[in-house]
């Protein structure tokens, strides 16, 4: 997957290009249901700018990350998995999982998790 604007899938949901089941969004992320979902409830949250993965935030991205927790937590809530509980997920680079380019953090719940995960 393409690192540019036009050539990331994600970048592409944040440009209204493509479709997707928003969930929650605002000037600098947004949340939106997994069109593969592994648990009942999987969401995922992105920034809207563009960043490869976690490996790529540098100390500017602070409050960025910071952030993209917090909304983690607003999507729980919002799909009603935030008393029951959830899994928060970021994975990094090829090995962890990660086949879209775009830092995202998934939103899982809707079940009881497993440890240890994968």
């Amino acid at each position: 997957m393409s690192s540019s604007m036009g050539g990331c899938v994600f970048c592409g949901l944040v440009s209204k290009l493509l479709p997707a089941r928003v969930i929650l969004e605002d000037d600098e992320v947004l949340a939106f249901d997994d069109i593969r979902p592994q648990a009942p409830i999987h969401a995922l949250l992105i920034p809207k700018r563009h960043l490869a993965s976690l490996n790529e935030a540098d100390e500017g991205a602070q409050a960025l990350l910071g952030r993209l927790l917090l909304k983690a937590r607003e999507v729980a809530r919002l799909k009603g998995v935030e008393q029951s509980g959830y899994r928060v997920v970021i994975n990094a680079g090829p090995d962890s999982g990660q086949d879209v380019f775009h830092l995202h953090v998934h939103i899982l719940g809707g079940r009881r998790m497993s440890w240890p995960p994968g």
